[in-house]
């Protein structure tokens, strides 16, 4: 993998860990020669990230839509600044420069932004490993939700599998890195529950 897209808050959320998290996955990135692909902004766990990359030698690429540049502050020291219109096109921008997808701790568009880029990966439009770093268990009961939709019969058990988990940054990234998708479509038929 050359380089990871990664989805996290533009908040710091209650838990320093959470910061410190982001700031570790940023240079764990520099130290393997990741590039990385985010959001663009210097706040919250994406300028922690950001940062960790950067004061690390290595190379981060934003992605921003010009109606939040004031918002999310685009941060002044990346590698590349991308600028585009809509929320679309970044997202669309990230998953074309990138070979993987990490989700962080965030609020309702960094899950927008990871279930688009797994959706896509479950219809096939795209094979890249897409994971999500549990920091302090944040995630259980999302997890927890989605084990629930195999139960109930509304996700298959090997789209539900091509969810990468772990707590552990370098756990994670191998993991990625060793991840097939798989050959089964999204569709689940009455047989199948």
């Amino acid at each position: 993998m050359k380089s990871i897209t990664v989805f996290c808050g533009s908040s710091f959320g209650t838990e320093k860990i959470y910061e410190d998290q982001a700031y570790r996955l940023g240079k764990t990135l520099a130290e393997q020669n990741i590039t990385l692909i985010y959001g663009g902004a210097n706040v919250g766990l994406m300028g922690a990230l950001a940062n960790g990359i950067l004061e690390n030698n290595g190379k981060a690429i934003g992605v921003l839509p010009t109606f939040l540049q004031n918002v999310e502050i685009g941060h002044k020291q990346l590698t590349e600044l991308i600028l585009v219109d809509t929320m679309h096109q970044r997202k669309t921008k990230m998953n074309d420069l990138s070979d993987g997808v990490i989700t962080l701790p965030g609020g309702f568009g960094t899950l927008e932004e990871f279930f688009e880029m797994l959706t896509w990966a479950q219809l096939g439009l795209h094979k890249k490993p897409i994971a999500i770093l549990n920091t302090n268990g944040f995630y259980d009961e999302l997890l927890s939700l989605i084990q629930k939709m195999v139960y109930q019969g509304f996700l298959k058990q090997a789209n539900q599998e091509m969810l990468i988990v772990s707590d552990n940054i370098q756990e994670l990234l191998e993991k990625m890195k060793n991840y097939t998708a798989p050959a089964v479509g999204k569709w689940i038929n009455k047989n199948e529950v």
